[in-house]
């Protein structure tokens, strides 16, 4: 019989760790998952998503700071960025990559970083996520500073390219929030905020792909809309702020000045072209009246916050507007 490899202590360390973990112990209710039909086997998943669901929800106190301290470094003028490996990373650069287009921002406002880079994306870099010093030059590498806001996503909590991130941030003077899926995390510790979504052990023991990915989409989520909320991107519940570069995405703008101002498909397709598509300039346009020329200035005067403009309308601009971009 051959003999065992001997284990480094490191790896002694980190097999018991893990087993502390409560997104890598095995959930002994579904011990038989193989042996269930398919249907039972897809009612008993949707049974565990559910428990991701209500562990946000009772994480609702930290994201909402999370949220409040990020949009505080966005309005003067930072970015967000998200960091992870594997599943986490993907979530990130997900989510900062439909920001732009649904909320008309510069690319460079929202970024995702994932250890392996853009390769990671598609394929397994399982290693990337093991050396600290891969996440700090990541974000070396992107200029990350005092102004910016990071977010650590590890659903262990403990990754190390995620905790050099968070340890070369605070040192750089950028907000950092660490987000896991397990209570008392490394990351939340060496974070300046914390959020910990407890979705406990997965149906596949270990595959936190599953209730930790799903408790990862929802919370970042509610990072970047929310954000963007509060940043008057959003009118209501229309976003107003729809860059419209596909035909889909025409029809869209079209319908959301429709749906704000009660005209009809024509006014709706004149008033955007009036303005050369901006959706918030022809909402302003269609309910008060004034020229396209006025409108684009008055909603510059006022940060691009829709509400803001139509309520000082009537209000002489008294400062030549700013027309450069203001989504940073």
């Amino acid at each position: 019989m051959t003999p065992a490899p001997k284990q480094s202590p490191e790896h002694v360390a980190l097999r018991d760790l893990l087993g502390e973990l409560s997104t890598e112990r095995v959930n002994e209710e579904y011990a038989g998952f193989d042996l269930l039909s398919t249907e039972s086997q897809l009612v008993a998943m949707q049974e565990e998503s559910a428990q991701a669901v209500a562990a946000v929800s009772e994480a609702a106190p930290q994201i909402a700071a999370a949220i409040d301290a990020i949009v505080a470094r966005l309005r003067g003028g930072g970015r967000l960025v998200y960091a992870g490996a594997g599943t986490a990373g993907r979530m990130g650069v997900l989510d900062a990559s439909e920001i732009p287009p649904t909320f008309g921002t510069d690319p460079a406002l929202v970024v995702g970083v994932i250890a392996g880079g853009e390769v990671a994306l598609r394929s397994a870099v399982e290693d990337a996520e093991d050396e600290p010093a891969r996440g700090a030059a990541d974000l070396e590498a992107i200029g990350l500073g005092p102004d910016d806001a990071l977010v650590g996503i590890s659903a262990s909590g403990r990754t190390p390219y995620v905790l050099g991130g968070i340890e070369y941030a605070r040192r750089a003077g950028a907000l950092t929030v660490g987000f896991a899926c397990n209570a008392d995390s490394a990351i939340g510790a060496a974070a300046d905020l914390v959020i910990e979504t407890v979705v406990g052990p997965e149906i596949v023991a270990g595959s936190t792909r599953l209730k930790g990915g799903t408790a990862q989409k929802l919370v970042l989520n509610a990072i970047s809309t929310i954000a963007m909320v509060r940043l008057g991107k959003v009118h209501g519940n229309l976003m107003v702020d729809v860059r419209a570069t596909n035909a889909k995405l025409r029809a869209r703008a079209e319908r959301i000045v429709m749906q704000a101002t009660g005209v009809d498909a024509a006014a709706a397709s004149s008033a955007l072209v009036s303005v050369d598509g901006s959706v918030k300039a022809a909402i302003l346009v269609t309910l008060t009246g004034v020229a396209p020329e006025v409108a684009l200035a008055r909603l510059a005067a006022e940060d691009g916050v829709l509400r803001d403009a139509i309520s000082s309308v009537q209000e002489p601009i008294l400062t030549q507007p700013d027309h450069r971009s203001r989504s940073r």
